[in-house]
């Protein structure tokens, strides 16, 4: 039953009396001085002390007698909106007599989940250790309010900007550290000068180990917006379990926004910046196909040549990879199941279960198969060696050191970002591999369904927002299918009229395609023949902007051509592909197959896919560019 109790009290202090109105005294007989705020004769006058409520509950185990109180508030009206709210968590199930500190509550929440992975319950507790419990492991769950958490917040900022001062200190004395060496290198002359030197070298040291003491890095907002995860689901927990919380109060913090860092490809301007300055564009780079390409040619001879090549062809984790069992590999079959993970912990190795979207088969090109098959017999040559010495490890594992140990997942990025920073190519990480496997997969026009499930992704819209990046060639065929999208007229110029000799016709019919070079001026020269090596039987000259346009300009002139010689079009191909490099071979734009009669209809120009090697450059065409 609702039946609070109202009352005010002060904190003034005076002679103590007992339940009977009598003075209590010392032993020595003075008066005993003490706290009478509920006796206070001043409470009678305005604004003298604050409000208070007690509120009585269901008696607990043994009939102890349960009565939260709460105080503080400066008038009856407010005391009697907190005593409301407090009797709604008391309905809920929220025990508001609980003395259970936030500490002691995250700590309890991080035990009992049993069902965590393991780096997923490392993050957790470092957030719980370094942040958590610093900052609000002395409050009480059941006091514990939105305004703490901003409390925290703001103090990591704090914390922020005194770390990069020190940051900003400490690269000062590294500077200065190395001035010293060298000064000590290059000093001549007596020996107290070269000993001078020393000594100063030596403090400098001193002093920049002394500056790196304590050291810690920037807490980033995206940091932040982990701590705050952690502590939401700990207080979910709590919600549903028992009602520990009246609200989740980290759903009500105001973090700093983070933007997912956008992949960005390596074109010849990033290149070009990034030797000059030595700065990277952005923190996720991609290379371009040639770039991945000029990657394989130079670790052709690398021990993990294979796995390189399967990082880049696959997108597989690199977890993943070291974990790989033997028996899990079917280069006949041309499949590989990811089925185990290696995880790091503090350098510390685990063998764990994928996620269940994790636990894929990946299909194996011929060519990924015939590496594959290289790598295993590099390696089975090597056990054949090291057995003999007696220092080979069985480790059942696809891909091994040459001793036959497993990789360390960490191990392996700093091994592959020591083979980009020997190649001389512009500076990827292993994980970005991940994100040139997707782009290119892409780029041959891939469903991104497919390319979801090779990555082990739980949706496509991970895949979607996380690694697509999107490569030059991919932002150009999309510009050029926007533009082909309206038919519009090309203008062009006659050079040679198209004649179709009867001689050439077949049973009536005529197949004749048309082909282009481009010069480096961007002009366009158009030429319809029979065969590919024959001679032109006409010729045009257009300045359309993309292949798009110079293949309607083909289309349009032999329309035209064939309404005023009276031949009809029994079928039309037009072939649309990858725009090559200007000046370097022939294009092919359409084929048409003509016979006498009335012009085919609009409908019966339909595109084709554009075959993978393109038509011979003839001598004529050649001399036309």
């Amino acid at each position: 039953m609702y039946s609070p109790n109202f009352y005010r009290r002060c904190q003034c202090t005076g002679p103590l009396i007992d339940k009977r109105g009598n003075p209590v005294l010392n032993d020595d007989g003075t008066p005993k001085i003490g706290d009478i705020g509920l006796t206070c004769p001043k409470l009678g006058r305005k604004g003298h002390g604050t409000w208070y409520f007690a509120l009585e509950l269901e008696r607990g185990e043994n009939g102890k007698r349960r009565r939260p109180k709460r105080g503080g508030f400066p008038t009856r009206e407010k005391a009697e909106e907190a005593a409301e709210k407090l009797y709604e968590e008391v309905a809920r199930g929220t025990d508001v007599l609980s003395t259970e500190t936030m500490a002691d509550y995250l700590r309890r929440w991080i035990n009992s989940k049993k069902s965590l992975a393991r780096t997923t319950r490392h993050g957790y507790q470092e957030h719980i250790d370094l942040y958590l419990i610093p900052h609000l492991g002395h409050i009480k769950r059941r006091d514990l309010r939105a305004r703490h958490l901003d409390a925290m917040y703001n103090a990591i900022e704090h914390e922020n900007a005194e770390r990069i001062l020190q940051r900003l200190r400490v690269e000062e004395l590294a500077k200065a550290r190395d001035a010293a060496h060298q000064a000590w290198v290059r000093a001549a002359g007596k020996k107290e000068e070269r000993r001078r030197m020393r000594r100063a070298y030596l403090d400098a040291n001193a002093a920049l180990r002394e500056g790196r003491r304590g050291l810690r890095k920037i807490t980033s907002a995206a940091t932040m917006h982990r701590i705050n995860d952690t502590l939401s689901s700990a207080i979910t927990w709590g919600m549903k379990r028992e009602e520990a919380f009246s609200r989740n109060w980290a759903r009500l913090v105001e973090l700093p926004a983070v933007t997912r860092p956008k992949p960005l490809v390596w074109t010849p301007e990033r290149v070009d910046h990034w030797k000059r300055t030595g700065a990277k564009p952005g923190p996720v780079m991609v290379w371009t196909p040639e770039q991945t390409g000029a990657f394989l040619d130079f670790v052709r001879d690398d021990w993990l040549y294979d796995l390189w090549h399967t990082f880049i062809f696959l997108g597989p984790r690199r977890g993943e990879m070291c974990a790989l069992p033997l028996q899990e590999v079917n280069l006949a079959a041309l499949w590989l199941r990811i089925s185990a993970q290696i995880v790091e912990v503090a350098y510390r190795l685990y063998g764990e279960a994928p996620k269940a979207e994790s636990v894929r088969t990946l299909n194996l090109s011929d060519e990924s198969a015939e590496v594959l098959g290289q790598g295993r017999a590099r390696r089975g040559k090597a056990r054949e060696e090291w057995s003999s010495a007696k220092a080979w490890v069985e480790s059942d594992r696809f891909f091994t050191h040459e001793n036959g140990e497993g990789l360390h997942p960490d191990w392996v990025s700093r091994r592959f970002k020591r083979l980009v920073e020997l190649s001389g190519l512009p500076p990827v990480r292993l994980h970005d591999l991940r994100h040139i496997s997707a782009s290119l997969s892409l780029l041959q026009g891939n469903d991104i369904k497919v390319v979801q499930e090779r990555l082990g992704h739980s949706s496509r819209q991970i895949t979607s927002d996380t690694y697509t990046s999107v490569l030059p060639e991919l932002a150009r065929r999309e510009t050029e299918s926007m533009t082909s999208v309206i038919p519009r007229s090309v203008p062009y110029d006659v050079l040679r009229q198209l004649e179709l000799p009867q001689r050439l016709f077949n049973d009536g019919m005529i197949v004749v395609h048309a082909d282009a070079v481009r010069a480096r001026d961007g002009a366009w020269t158009i030429s319809v023949k029979a065969r590919h090596d024959d001679r032109p039987l006409g010729r045009i000259k257009t300045s359309a902007a993309s292949q798009e346009r110079a293949a309607q300009a083909a289309i349009q002139w032999v329309r035209d051509r064939c309404k005023e010689a009276g031949l009809r079009i029994l079928s039309a191909a037009k072939v649309s592909g990858h725009l090559p490099e200007s000046g370097k071979r022939l294009h092919r734009l359409a084929r048409f197959v003509i016979d006498s009669g009335e012009e085919m209809g609009q409908d019966g120009w339909t595109p084709v896919p554009v075959t993978p090697s393109g038509p011979k450059v003839s001598e004529q065409d050649q001399g036309v560019a």
